[in-house]
């Protein structure tokens, strides 16, 4: 038998193993009904995956045309996506995948643009607090989020393995292109709201990781 030579597989953690864009989409949107306002779709779709692109609270403010309380308005928001995210289940797919991965010997790992509070803090509750063998997150920092591949080669070199070993799953352009950017065969699995959004960069787009085995996936990428 030949080696294997995918060795690693990297996850995106908002929007890819749990819809927690879905749930901050729907916190927001409700923050500005509140306040008489439509949330601007096209400018909050800028900040999926990464951070630091622009604040909420500031698109508010200038509709409003007045400041508002924001240790208030947060503190609500926050309330109600916790609220929310208790209801999330892992996304379609993912759970077979990560079966599938440790079956066939790969190292996994997640590679997040989020705080590693945020993702290890929610890992239990979905049943999913073992086996990761890394957990790369941006924790505030610019320079490290997506879409810049540096927590994906962070993880690379952390893992021992090259950009052609490993494969990651992201759900949005940023996540897409810093998986790119770091050599990494990438597949995008769109949700409710990055479906709207150009997942073209991908090497492949798949509408659940259901309708792809990851044993097809992998046998695909090394071929």
């Amino acid at each position: 038998m030949t080696a294997r030579r995918v060795k690693a597989l990297l996850l995106d953690f908002d929007g890819t193993i749990v819809d927690s864009e879905s749930v901050d989409l729907r916190s927001w949107k409700e923050v500005f009904e509140a306040h008489g306002h439509a949330i601007p779709h096209d400018r909050f779709a800028l900040r999926i995956g990464t951070i630091g692109v622009l604040d909420e609270l500031d698109e508010l403010e200038a509709l409003l045309g007045r400041a508002v309380d924001r240790p208030a308005v947060e503190a609500t928001r926050r309330a109600r996506e916790h609220e929310l995210m208790q209801l999330e289940p892992v996304r379609a797919g993912i759970a077979a995948y990560l079966a599938e991965a440790r079956e066939l010997g790969l190292e996994v790992g997640i590679v997040s643009s989020s705080t590693r509070a945020w993702v290890e803090g929610n890992l239990p509750r979905l049943g999913l607090a073992d086996g990761w063998a890394c957990i790369f997150c941006a924790d505030g920092d610019r320079d490290r989020c997506k879409p810049s591949p540096a927590l994906y080669l962070e993880a690379l070199e952390l893992l021992g393995v090259g950009p052609e070993e490993a494969i990651a799953i992201e759900d949005s352009p940023n996540g897409v292109a810093a998986a790119v950017a770091a050599g990494i065969f990438c597949v995008a699995v769109p949700n409710p709201v990055t479906s709207r959004l150009d997942l073209a960069a991908a090497d492949l787009v798949v509408g659940s990781l259901e309708d792809l085995p990851l044993r097809e996936l992998v046998v695909r990428v090394e071929s």
